[in-house]
Formats: C-alpha cells, structure tokens, sequence
C-alpha cells in the first residue's frame, strides 16, 4: 500500500515553531498538522489527505466544519459573542431544555454549562459533596474523568497524571473496573467479572475502608475511553445502581467520550438499562467548540446561588454549535453510528481471525477498542505492536489513537460512510500485517492462530 511522505516541508516548519513556544506537556501523538477538514476526511499543511478515525479525541462528532454547524457559528458571532453567567440569553436556556429531553433519567433536569469534560466532573464533584454532605468518592481503575486537581485524582488511567502532582485532592477510593477479558479479581463460579466488583465494594471496601454512609457518590464511565475501551459486563450497571441505592450513594456516569450518540444512543448508560443521578458530558457536544455540561436530577441540584459558577460556560456561540449537533445527531448520525458501529465490528472480526496480534475486539457503535496482545492465550499487551499499527496507520493516511495499555481506539465522526469506514479498514489492516511482520513476536503462527479461533 502507498506510503504518505510525512512530515512534509511544511509540517516540519511548524512543529520546529511549535516546540520553541508550546507547553511541553501536550502529549502528541504523530507529526500531523491540520490544514482543513470535511466530514471524515482531513487534509495536512503539505496536501496530503488522511481520513479521520481519532476525531480529535470523539470531539468531532458531525464531522469536520458541518456546514449547519458552522451556519450556526457564523449566525451566533453575528450577534454576539460573549455575555457572562451573570445575564441570560436565549440559546443557553433551549439548549439547557434539549438537555432536559434527552437527559437519561424520567426525573426532570437541570444542567450547568462548562467548557470542558474535566469542568464538567469539577462541578459533579462539588454538587455530590454539597447535596449529600458526605465527603468520600470512589473511582476506578482505568479511569480519566480530566486533569485538573480534583478530576486528575479521580482518575487512574496512568501514574503519570500523578506524578509530581501529588499530594492530590484527599477523599477518593479507586477499585477495580469490571473488564470481561482482563478480569483483576478473581471471580467465583456463580458471578461474572461484574458481580465480582460489586461484591468487592461492599465486603472490602465498605467492610475494611471507608464507612458506606460517608460516600458522597461513585463516579464511572459506563464505557471506559482512556482505560482501553472495555464494555463493563450487562451484570455490572443495574447491581451498581442497587448498590447506590441501598446506602444513599449518587451514581455520576462520566460521559464525556462515550455520549452525545456515539454508542447508537443519547448515552451509554442507556446500553444498560439504569438511570445515573449526575451526568458529566462534553467532547462530542459542540462538534469541537469548547462546551461540557454537568446534567443532574432536579432533586439532586441543590445548590444555592453563588455557590458554583463560571465566566465563560453556556458561551452562546459554543451554545449554538451544540444546538444544531444535536439536532443532526437526533436526526440521522445517531442511528448512522449503530448501523456503520455493526459494520465495522463485523469487519474488525473477519480482520482479527486473520491477525493473532488482535487479542479482542470490542465496543458499541462507533467507540471502538482493537486490543493488541503477545498471545492470545497469555494476553499479554503487544504494546509495542500497537504502537507501531498507529504509526503505520498514519502513514498510510489515516488517523488513530491509542488508549489502554495496547488497544487502538476507532472513534470517526458519527457521519462515517460504510465506503469510509471500508477504506479506513483496508488501511488499518495493512499497517497490522506490516507491523506484525516488523516485530515478529509470533514465530508460530499457524499454531496461535488455530489457538485463537
């Protein structure tokens, strides 16, 4: 397959530009630098054209420069751009009503506008502590709920968030997240990885660590995005809820990458069948203009006057760009994201019987995991293999991103084409033999393969 010369001339001008004023902490992924985009397909600073299957990190959600929403933008700046949260306007209230229609419990909703998706659990943080009074959270392993202090000490995706950043935010217990195919505790015969967390919470950690009843609230991504893209077991969400339930505990379902139609509905939660307390959403919402929510039952948002609020958050242009993606979400993307999600499923299955280097595929509608392992019988993590598939990905002229300890993620504009998504994959399967052939870490192939089937 024909290889991209990369970075061109002018990629590498810029990136030089970039290191001389740019904070160092950005953790860049490849020398890709954007010129333009449309949809799925983006085109760098020299010409060459990549599609898209990062999607700025599940941001992009209608795709690059929709042309609604850019109308959207354009009619919004016209107007104004900025009044602050000490006033009101229009778009701020109807999207804060769309909200309330689309919110993932039959309680009516009431939403606080932010910027981000660590803004978002910020404020999720302080409502569960302020309306319950109780101080003590319990996160998961895996996790990333964002890098500020308090949404950095919730999450536990990599000891580098941490490092030299300590002492963090006091208050804050992680435990295992129920992975089906790298399961941390043991499970009994009688229960699924799922059950077993569960049954963990209440028998060591309520038992042993922290009383239940200080317990403000457990925050979780009902699929996990940084952690590798692992789909809890069906078990694990409604005892989570019962859980909650039985000791006056709010459940928080970070949203931010798995919501906004990704998964074929509103909210990955939804897959489940159980009602969250407080809902943390961003990336997606906005289609790339800075925007996040914190959604909360009614009867949960308690909180008086001045006792949260932001400069910049419900900005109206930000508003209005996540108004008409919503729309184009409801009206066509959601469901396009089940139905291609299905295809590219069904193909990464054909892909994987054919490459031992994929120890599973896993994912709901267009979020993704493609987990890279040494053998599929030990699963342990082909890391380099991984890391290799992404760099030979973008050479070819696609764009992906890693996440996990060895998986890459597909996470494409919600408006991928089934013809998109096919060229995407003839890449992406490219890069693999390639890379599979580079590291040779499988000299017995036909035998790990029979293994694998």
């Amino acid at each position: 397959m024909k290889t991209l010369n990369l970075p061109g001339p002018v990629a590498k001008s810029l990136i030089e530009r970039d290191r001389a004023v740019i904070s160092p902490s950005y953790p860049r992924g490849y020398p890709f630098v954007m010129d333009h985009g449309r949809g799925v397909e983006v085109w760098d600073v020299d010409g060459n054209r990549f599609l898209d299957f990062a999607a700025g990190i599940a941001v992009a959600s209608t795709g690059h420069s929709h042309p609604e929403v850019v109308k959207a933008i354009q009619q919004q700046a016209e107007k104004f751009i900025h009044i602050s949260s000490d006033f009101y306007h229009p778009k701020w209230i109807e999207l804060a009503e769309y909200l309330d229609r689309i919110a993932p419990f039959k309680e009516d909703a009431v939403s606080f506008m932010t910027n981000s998706g660590t803004e978002s659990v910020e404020a999720a943080i302080k409502l569960a502590r302020y309306h319950t009074g109780r101080t003590q959270l319990i996160a998961f392993h895996g996790a990333f709920h964002g890098r500020t202090m308090g949404a950095v000490t919730l999450t536990a995706s990599k000891p580098q968030y941490h490092r030299g950043f300590f002492p963090l935010m006091g208050g804050v217990t992680h435990v295992p997240y129920p992975d089906p195919y790298r399961p941390v505790i043991l499970n009994r015969t009688d229960e699924d990885a799922g059950s077993a967390v569960i049954r963990y919470i209440e028998e060591e950690v309520f038992a042993k660590d922290i009383p239940a009843d200080e317990v403000a609230a457990i925050i979780v991504e009902p699929i996990q995005g940084e952690g590798g893209y692992i789909v809890p077991p069906a078990s694990f969400f409604p005892k989570l809820r019962a859980l909650c339930d039985r000791h006056g505990i709010l459940l928080i379902a970070d949203e931010v990458q798995a919501g906004v139609g990704r998964t074929g509905k509103w909210w990955s939660i939804e897959q489940f069948g159980v009602e969250p307390d407080i809902l943390t959403t961003a990336k997606g919402l906005a289609s790339g203009m800075p925007l996040g929510a914190m959604i909360g039952r009614k009867s949960v948002v308690t909180w008086p006057k001045g006792s949260h609020g932001n400069t910049y958050g419900g900005n109206p242009i930000s508003c209005s760009a996540s108004l008409a993606t919503l729309r184009l979400i409801e009206t066509g993307y959601m469901q396009n994201a089940a139905r291609v999600g299905s295809y590219v499923l069904e193909r990464l299955a054909e892909i994987q019987a054919d490459h031992p280097s994929i120890g599973i595929v896993r994912g709901m509608g267009l979020m993704i995991g493609v987990e890279f392992v040494k053998d599929p019988l030990t699963k342990e993590p082909a890391v380099e293999v991984r890391n290799l598939v992404e760099e030979l990905a973008f050479e070819r002229g696609l764009l992906t991103l890693g996440c996990g300890r060895s998986t890459l993620r597909i996470s494409p504009p919600l408006c991928l084409t089934q013809a998109e998504a096919e060229e995407g994959l003839e890449i992406l399967e490219d890069a693999i033999s390639v890379a599979e052939e580079e590291v040779d870490i499988y000299p017995q192939r036909e035998e790990v393969r029979i293994a694998q089937k």
